[in-house]
């Protein structure tokens, strides 16, 4: 009896193995189908914003876009608030919009934080973070650069230097 006591544990354990083996090689290497990626279109969401309004990703067809995804917690969202600023300012004259959607946080953390960056930018709430999991974040700041044609023409997961951002503004507002 003993020896078929060892038999099954030996028999779970390798079960238990293979498919922890299994999950933890899909997270990290499976295709995660629905979630958005360059070439796609981004998932759609109706948010509200810091102006009080509902904000859909439609009302931006026809427009570069720049959507990022930030909060104060985040070092890095800090510090490049200031450049998409700049940029933002910058492109005023050409067809481009950027939306930051901040990750569930009050509304007086990020009435202040607006006020100190003098963000002039659509500032959407995702207060349940719903539209975080849509695009499958995994680290903030994460920032879509959508084409006019709907398309997403590139993703960049990390703070960007001003360079960065005005490499790829050009490059979104050719397109």
């Amino acid at each position: 009896m003993n020896k078929n006591r060892r038999v099954i544990q030996i028999i779970i354990f390798l079960g238990v193995l293979l498919l922890g083996g299994y999950a933890i090689g899909n997270a990290l290497f499976g295709t995660h189908d629905g979630l958005p990626s360059k070439g796609s279109k981004p998932p759609d969401f109706a948010l509200l914003g810091n102006d009080g309004k509902a904000h859909r990703l439609t009302d931006y067809k026809g427009k570069a876009l720049v959507i990022n995804f930030w909060g104060t917690f985040c070092p890095g969202c800090v510090t490049e608030t200031p450049d998409l600023e700049a940029q933002y300012k910058k492109k005023g004259d050409k067809p481009l919009e950027i939306v930051g959607i901040n990750l569930g946080e009050d509304n007086l953390t990020v009435n202040n934080f607006i006020k100190q960056f003098d963000v002039s930018y659509d500032i959407l709430h995702d207060e349940n973070r719903k539209v975080e999991r849509q695009y499958g974040l995994k680290s903030y700041p994460t920032t879509f650069f959508v084409k006019p044609d709907g398309t997403i023409m590139d993703i960049f997961v990390g703070p960007m230097t001003e360079k960065d951002i005005d490499e790829r503004v050009t490059k979104l507002l050719q397109s």
